[in-house]
């Protein structure tokens, strides 16, 4: 499971992932066939790695496993909502508080991303450069700022813990995904010889990228005041509120479709259908929420994530 903040001040969640490590023979620089653990570990002999499990297959195949798992996660969370924020319950393990579980599941895509990205054939091209900026600006925020917003901004109210197991799940994707997009824009991405379309494709991407981010920070920032004022859950008022019960989930949701759009790739993509299939479901489940908890003072016009639509 993967998670983002929600309407509940947390975040999406990605499930029914299992990430083996042990498949890692790991990354291919220069040639697909020649292993970074044979760089790192010069022992490793190759009973240990297969010569023929190169980069290029492990990067196929967890594109593919990204594709397939958004179908059951889209499905599943239909009927079954992930252990956190408002839908919290018992039964799911120990919790961790909010602050560290959002830290550690979210870290992969900044310590991970970095790691992978001076690797790959394009790692000194200023336009893999520019692309992955806006990937690692997001997860700074939302690995850093985020929890530490979480952490000062002050409430009445005990906030329920995080399970660690959801934590663990989200960790696992943010590994698959960091993998993927550090990949796609640093080694397989093969577009940047087309300087026009390249920065054309880029530029589109990026406001649409921008302008989800905006939307998302800002209705972080207007929950976390909410939680702040320490009376519990009310219904959210203002801007995108009136239009849609979770507007974060909306802002996120075109962040990733502005992503898709820059790195034009499957990968990326892949994120945004997976993104979909993640926070669709969830944010119907919250809307359903507050109309049970609100009754007639929940504005019933209000769609759950897509504004008029959905």
């Amino acid at each position: 499971m993967l998670v983002r903040p929600g309407c509940e001040q947390t975040s999406h969640i990605f499930v029914h992932y299992h990430f083996h490590f042990s498949s890692l023979s790991f990354w291919s620089l220069q040639s697909p066939n020649r292993s970074l653990f044979t760089l790192i570990i010069p022992n490793l002999t190759t009973t240990m790695i297969p010569e023929h499990y190169s980069d290029s297959s492990l990067f196929h195949s967890s594109l593919l496993t990204l594709f397939l798992i958004a179908p059951p996660t889209f499905l599943s969370l239909t009927f079954l909502q992930a252990p956190y924020g408002k839908h919290h319950r018992p039964g799911w393990g120990p919790n961790l508080p909010p602050p560290l579980a959002w830290l550690l599941m979210e870290s992969p895509t900044l310590w991970l991303t970095l790691l992978l990205f001076p690797l790959g054939l394009h790692s000194h091209n200023p336009k893999a450069q520019a692309l992955i900026t806006p990937f690692l600006i997001h997860y700074f925020n939302r690995t850093i700022l985020y929890p530490l917003h979480l952490l000062l901004t002050p409430s009445k109210k005990t906030t329920p813990g995080f399970p660690l197991s959801v934590a663990l799940m989200a960790f696992a994707f943010n590994v698959l995904n960091s993998y993927l997009q550090a990949r796609t824009v640093s080694h397989y991405n093969n577009h940047y010889d087309d300087s026009g379309f390249f920065w054309f494709r880029f530029l589109c991407g990026l406001l649409v990228f921008l302008l989800g981010m905006g939307i998302n920070v800002w209705a972080d920032r207007v929950l976390l005041r909410l939680k702040s004022e320490g009376k519990g859950y009310v219904v959210p008022r203002g801007g995108l509120f009136e239009l849609v019960a979770c507007p974060n989930y909306f802002g996120e949701i075109v962040e990733w479709l502005g992503w898709a759009v820059m790195t034009w790739s499957w990968a990326g993509l892949g994120f945004f259908v997976y993104t979909f299939a993640n926070l669709g479901p969830r944010a119907r489940a919250n809307r359903r929420w507050y109309l049970e908890k609100f009754g007639e003072d929940y504005p019933k016009e209000r769609k759950a994530v897509i504004p008029y639509l959905y």
